[in-house]
């Protein structure tokens, strides 16, 4: 039977590597044959998209995949994990999609199975991490094991939340800029949005620390010791991403108070100049009313200056009301 094409069962790219040498890409049929050969030199680093339907059905034609592997695939916890299962490492990780746009939904899941012989991740939608990891490996860096390739996604994953925290720090400090100049022109709902976008990438892409922990602790004998560091090492570097992260909420948490207390001013101010045009109207219009009532003995009906008396009366007791109501303003 004819070999499918790459496009036909979801493959995306295939690499055979050495370690200190440069990778070799492969095609369908020749990383069919690799996987089929447990002599076969080196290590194989295979990526697939699942939007394609006949991708897992190819895959699991070609390797047994753990059980472990199968459930994460399937279940709907999306939480960022790294875990063993027996001699191979099972993870899910939360990567921003390649075209992100400071959208909560720019995010997606990418599926991860390293044994001894074999890398193996997974996706729905394009992920920028997972390209930035190809573009190193086609530029000729080398990797010593599979464990090496996935330290390496690891730390080009918090390269990524790093510009992410970037980019958003400079939004923030745009506000801050603003707020200080009193020039503010933002709206809260804008950083209450890219708060809500950091929460959520805090939340996706922060490793389960009980499951890691195990890993580092008790990792399978495959694995090197020098393999091992550098996934601990990627992990502390992503750790200080997530703490960049937590840092900038709390930024964004008392910009957004000091933009309520200045909105709340400002609605203070604008009611306390209501109500005082409201308390200075009232003298004149409670003579007006008195002085207008159509019954007898209205004063100063009969005499020359009673207009001016009135007015005399009306401006005293306006100022008298003024000096009340302005007394304790500062």
């Amino acid at each position: 039977m004819a070999e499918f094409q790459r496009e036909d069962i979801g493959l995306l790219w295939a690499y055979q590597l050495f370690a200190g040498e440069p990778a070799q890409a492969l095609d369908a049929l020749a990383t069919r044959s690799w996987l089929a050969n447990p002599q076969a030199e080196g290590f194989l680093w295979l990526h697939l998209n699942l939007a394609n339907n006949a991708a897992l059905p190819w895959l699991k034609g070609i390797i047994d995949l753990p059980d472990a592997f199968e459930e994460a695939l399937s279940s709907g916890t999306r939480s960022t994990r790294i875990e063993r299962d027996e001699d191979a490492l099972v993870g899910v990780v939360n990567d921003v999609s390649f075209d992100f746009a400071f959208e909560p939904s720019d995010t997606s899941t990418l599926w991860l199975l390293a044994a001894p012989r074999l890398l193996l991740t997974c996706r729905r939608q394009p992920l920028r991490s997972v390209d930035r990891l190809r573009g190193a490996v086609k530029q000729g860096h080398t990797f010593r094991s599979s464990v090496d390739l996935l330290a390496h996604l690891m730390r080009d994953q918090a390269d990524v939340l790093i510009d992410v925290v970037r980019q958003a720090t400079s939004r923030v400090d745009d506000v801050e800029d603003e707020l200080l100049a009193n020039r503010l022109q933002t709206k809260r709902v804008r950083l209450g949005k890219l708060r809500r976008l950091l929460v959520r990438l805090q939340r996706l892409l922060a490793p389960e620390p009980g499951a890691l922990f195990r890993l580092l602790q008790h990792p399978p004998e495959w694995i090197a010791e020098a393999d091992v560091q550098e996934l601990r090492q990627s992990s502390e570097e992503f750790s200080v991403a997530l703490r960049d992260i937590s840092s900038l909420q709390e930024r964004i948490k008392l910009l957004q108070e000091e933009i309520a207390a200045q909105v709340a001013e400002g609605n203070n101010r604008s009611l306390f100049v209501l109500t005082a045009v409201t308390v200075l109207a009232l003298p004149i219009n409670l003579t007006a009313g008195l002085f207008g009532m159509n019954v007898g003995g209205v004063p100063f009906a009969e005499s020359a200056r009673g207009f001016y008396l009135v007015v005399a009366l009306v401006s005293v007791l306006t100022l008298l009301v003024a000096w009340w109501v302005f007394r304790d303003r500062d």
